[in-house]
């Protein structure tokens, strides 16, 4: 049986608690927490009256403008080598269904790599990231695993990457993603590499990208659900390699696709070919919660670290991972000693919302959390552009009294 995804459940949850007539401080959830520009929503508008079926893959103009993306980010695309559907999480899932073989997976990991592998009975193999950023395995200590896994009766097959990273909101090294996407041709892995944060590094750069050190074996998938903020929107897209073995995956994925869910719906198609054509208004809106994302996940970063947890800086997206170690003595005084007991205490005890690393495949006794900060930007569309448009967004009375939420539930929590 299949768990309720742990970050829709801790959505579900505090969204009950908030209808409730509870005040909670709500980092649970990695929803982008902006409003539509107004010529993405005039896009969609327009092709509200595309009312029927289309091709499984997406059409021609959706698929010319994803190519057109690809290709303006260095990784040269034909329009057959792309596939939309309803979320990217839908592609990841039919990937892993059609690819043999088990999943090797960087630990921790977004939640549902792990229960989509065990939907389709495939062995998850964990592998340590390496200590200055999350999204990829250790690449010291992935040959290691992968020789232990088979001798221990395992397929090691695909390798899925997060560069940008979820869960810790940061930047996989490229000497480091050189090294692991070696290591993956040496024993014959096919790497799926999640890059749907790859628009939003803070330093406005380009994420490093597993196709361009291994492109003959490397599917990337990606989405409008991040640096668009069209998550409820749900569109989805993957770029297959060039040639017979990528156009023999695409057309499995097809096959896996035509029978789960048809096609992306024909409006969000037209609104996906308007954004990838990256129009000003859309490069301009990205540039601009580019820079709200880094501004609070920063300001946040500060309060853990003042309250004594260690914590990687963030890089990109709107993501942190603390860890309360340092501090593991004074939380053990009450009764505070797993990263589940942690959550449970920031919740229940201070009315803050965040997810035990445990979700992430973490070990249960580490005392580490997953921190959403992108639903602080204001509860109504106007505050959410108001946040947007600010030069100075920490000053504004929704966002300050968030922040001074978390620094008096940390300091309740660790004295």
């Amino acid at each position: 049986m299949t768990m309720h995804s742990a970050t829709l459940a801790i959505n579900e949850t505090i969204q009950a608690r908030r209808a409730a007539g509870e005040k909670v401080l709500h980092l649970g959830f990695g929803e982008a927490g902006l409003p539509v520009p107004d010529q993405v929503a005039a896009a969609l508008a327009e092709a509200a009256g595309r009312n029927s079926y289309g091709p499984v893959v997406g059409s021609h103009e959706a698929r010319e403008a994803a190519a057109g993306w690809f290709t303006r980010r260095n990784l040269t695309t034909d329009p057959d080598q792309v596939l939309f559907a309803p979320g990217s999480k839908a592609l990841l899932f039919a990937l892993l269904a059609a690819l043999p073989g088990d999943l090797v997976l960087p630990c921790p990991a977004w939640v549902s790599y792990a229960a989509q592998a065990a939907i389709v009975n495939k062995h998850v193999i964990d592998v340590p990231i390496p200590a200055e950023s999350g999204g990829i395995p250790d690449p010291a200590l992935l040959e290691q695993a992968l020789t232990r896994a088979r001798a221990s009766g395992a397929e090691p097959g695909v390798l899925l990457l997060t560069v940008p990273d979820n869960p810790t909101g940061t930047v996989a090294r490229p000497e480091h993603l050189r090294e692991v996407c070696a290591i993956a041709d040496r024993h014959g892995l096919v790497i799926v590499s999640d890059e749907i944060y790859g628009e939003l590094c803070h330093n406005g750069g380009p994420a490093p990208s597993a196709a361009s050190y291994l492109p003959d074996r490397t599917v990337v998938t990606s989405g409008l659900s991040k640096a668009t903020a069209l998550g409820g929107w749900r569109i989805g897209f993957a770029r297959v390699p060039d040639g017979p073995w990528g156009a023999a995956l695409l057309q499995d994925v097809i096959g896996i696709a035509s029978e789960v869910w048809s096609s992306l719906a024909a409006p969000m198609q037209a609104a996906a070919a308007y954004v990838l054509a990256d129009p000003a208004d859309v490069t301009d809106h990205i540039a601009a919660s580019r820079r709200l994302h880094a501004t609070v996940a920063r300001a946040v970063h500060n309060e853990f670290v003042r309250a004594g947890a260690t914590c990687r800086a963030p890089q990109a997206g709107f993501y942190l991972y603390p860890d309360f170690e340092p501090v593991r003595a004074d939380l053990a005084h009450q009764g505070i000693t797993t990263g589940a007991q942690l959550a449970s205490a920031l919740l229940e005890r201070q009315g803050v919302g965040v997810l035990a690393g445990e979700a992430f495949g973490d070990e249960a006794q580490g005392l580490r959390a997953r921190v959403a900060t992108s639903l602080l930007y204001g509860e109504s569309a106007g505050e959410r552009w108001e946040a947007l448009r600010s030069d100075d967004p920490l000053t504004l009375p929704w966002i300050a009294g968030s922040l001074n939420h978390l620094r008096d539930a940390l300091a309740a929590l660790v004295p």
